[in-house]
């Protein structure tokens, strides 16, 4: 979901990619359906692994939950780092009604923290 919100508010100033540690092999479809909602484009979404990224020089990497904070590498091309500690919304339990509600949360949580971030609105 940040990819594709930090691309948004970003307006074509910045080249935002997700990448895991441990990448599930999908995008979860609550996942999709969240930043859909926005009316913002999912096509071409992938589950991507960090090693493509290990040798790039990177203005920003940005760690979006704990445990991701904790099993990220040390890129060494990268300019400054920050950890912004969301719940990770895949590991929420219910009905799918009650996973999307976390979902959303998140998603505006993500949202308002990149757009402060970015000095946008």
């Amino acid at each position: 979901m940040a990819q594709v919100i930090w691309q948004h508010l970003g307006g074509g100033h910045w080249q935002a990619d997700s990448a895991g540690s441990k990448p599930s092999g999908y995008v979860h479809p609550l996942a999709l359906q969240a930043i859909e909602e926005l009316g913002l484009s999912t096509d071409g979404l992938t589950s991507k692994t960090i090693e493509p990224f290990l040798d790039r020089d990177i203005t920003l990497a940005v760690t979006v939950c704990d445990n991701a904070r904790e099993a990220c590498p040390v890129l060494p091309g990268v300019a400054e780092t920050l950890h912004w500690p969301f719940e990770d919304p895949a590991d929420a339990t219910g009905s799918d009604e009650e996973k999307m509600k976390i979902f959303r949360r998140v998603r505006d949580e993500i949202r308002t923290t990149i757009a402060g971030y970015l000095k946008v609105e």
